[in-house]
């Protein structure tokens, strides 16, 4: 929750820059982007969508780190393959479920570096249960300022367009006068049930599945080595706080970065509504096809550099205060003994 309330407006700012077409570009960057989005929704205005995150980030968090533990320790030992079948069949995934036992009765035994890359596939594939519905609405309320935003400016652009003006930034018609239409989490999730049913807000389920799976796989294994470089001895192995935090960091800034691709893909995705001439999507080759014939390779990286801001400190916020204790301080157990009680 600290980390969220540190980061958010650079996630905003991420958000509009990945849905924002070429040709329609409101914001030139980052801070371009906060500084109009201050001075026409004022400062509570880099929050919107904050609420949500806020409120399901503990549970995705609290499932993707315990997951990942929980799957390095049965890969660490002779009743692997009875975890994973079990979480494979709860997680409906056939085709996924042999390609891991396959694997499971070759690599058994040791926690390997693949191993530790399984383990972080799995935490991925059980954190979309809440990651699905919080990036869904927070994606909505993020989006509607620059949809605002955009209806407000769409005429001087064209007529800036029709007289021969080369540059199709839209930040020298910008009127910060109008306020962008106030809508709230609840509306919306009300809305997707009553028309869509529960499948509504999990859109771009598969999408997020191609994002959080491959960050997973990435991050954590990334992390665990970059962590046990900070251990005093083999004797013990217990790490500073502040290298955590930078372990955290460092490896999740590369995981985010190697993924930006497929988030780009999942916010346009999962916009429900569009801005003028924008286009719609019916799936993840079509999102894909459509970008690369109409704006270039180059829009997969759109809002790479934000992303990279936004996970780096999440990460290593939250890593310290896993890796510290602070939850079996909490419960009363001690931060190292806990596994042995």
């Amino acid at each position: 929750m600290v980390g969220v309330t540190c980061v958010f407006p650079i996630d905003l700012a991420k958000t509009r820059l990945q849905n924002q077409r070429g040709g329609q570009q409101l914001y030139r960057n980052m801070m371009d982007c906060l500084i109009k989005t201050m001075k026409s929704e004022g400062y509570f205005g880099m929050y919107r969508g904050a609420a949500v995150n806020l409120t399901l980030v503990t549970p995705e968090k609290a499932i993707k780190l315990a997951a990942n533990d929980f799957f390095r320790h049965q890969l660490s030992k002779d009743g692997l393959v009875v975890a994973l079948k079990k979480a494979c069949i709860a997680m409906s995934f056939l085709v996924f479920y042999i390609w891991l036992l396959t694997w499971c009765l070759v690599f058994s035994g040791k926690l390997t570096v693949f191993k530790e890359m399984l383990a972080g596939c799995c935490a991925g594939m059980c954190q979309v249960i809440v990651t699905t519905p919080m990036e869904m609405l927070k994606i909505q309320l993020q989006d509607a300022g620059r949809l605002a935003a955009q209806q407000r400016v769409m005429p001087s652009v064209v007529t800036t367009l029709k007289m021969g003006g080369t540059s199709a930034v839209l930040s020298r018609s910008y009127n910060t006068s109008p306020q962008a239409i106030r809508v709230s989490a609840t509306d919306i999730t009300r809305e997707l049930l009553r028309t869509k049913g529960v499948t509504g807000l999990y859109r771009g389920l598969g999408a997020t599945l191609m994002r959080d799976i491959p960050f997973s796989v990435v991050y954590f294994p990334l992390f665990a080595h970059l962590h046990q470089l900070g251990q005093h001895s083999s004797k013990d192995p217990s790490v500073p706080f502040y290298w955590s935090f930078m372990s955290g960091c460092l490896a999740g800034c590369v995981a985010a970065v190697a993924v930006s691709p497929c988030d780009v893909v999942k916010t346009r995705l999962q916009s429900l509504k569009k801005g003028a001439n924008e286009e719609t999507y019916s799936g993840v080759v079509d999102c894909v096809r459509k970008i690369l014939r109409k704006e270039g390779p180059g829009a997969f990286l759109k809002g790479a550099s934000c992303r990279a801001l936004v996970i780096a400190p999440l990460f290593g916020i939250a890593q310290v205060v896993y890796f510290v204790g602070v939850g079996e301080f909490l419960l009363g157990y001690c931060p190292y003994n806990i596994y042995s009680a």
